[in-house]
């Protein structure tokens, strides 16, 4: 399982939508890039989701994270973002579509 960055690609379920990160500490980095932590990827915009349609909304924002934060890393108190990361994302229908980890944004420091 691989730290993510801020510039991991985080996709929702229909591939072509990618999340924005906003990583919030500046205390650990990888080649300079900051690792990303728990709360992170919630609540970010993602832009250029397919899913469009009659009464379909495409995904527009993250939703809280359902898996993939450490249980033994925390950064200044806050669980590390690892690239099973995954959660809802605001699209149609309700609870059904994720956003997932494509790429981790480094390959080179891994949790055990």
């Amino acid at each position: 399982m691989y730290w993510i960055t801020e510039d991991a690609h985080v996709v929702c379920n229909h591939k072509l939508g990618k999340v924005q990160n906003r990583p919030s500490q500046d205390l650990v980095t990888i080649a300079r890039r900051r690792v990303l932590v728990a709360t992170d990827p919630e609540h970010c915009t993602i832009g250029g989701c397919p899913n469009l349609g009659p009464g379909i909304q495409p995904c527009l924002t993250t939703l809280q994270v359902q898996r993939g934060y450490s249980d033994w890393i925390r950064i200044d108190g806050r669980p590390l973002c690892l690239d099973t990361l995954a959660g809802f994302t605001n699209g149609t229908p309700p609870g059904a579509v994720l956003y997932v980890v494509d790429q981790p944004g480094q390959t080179w420091v891994c949790q055990p």
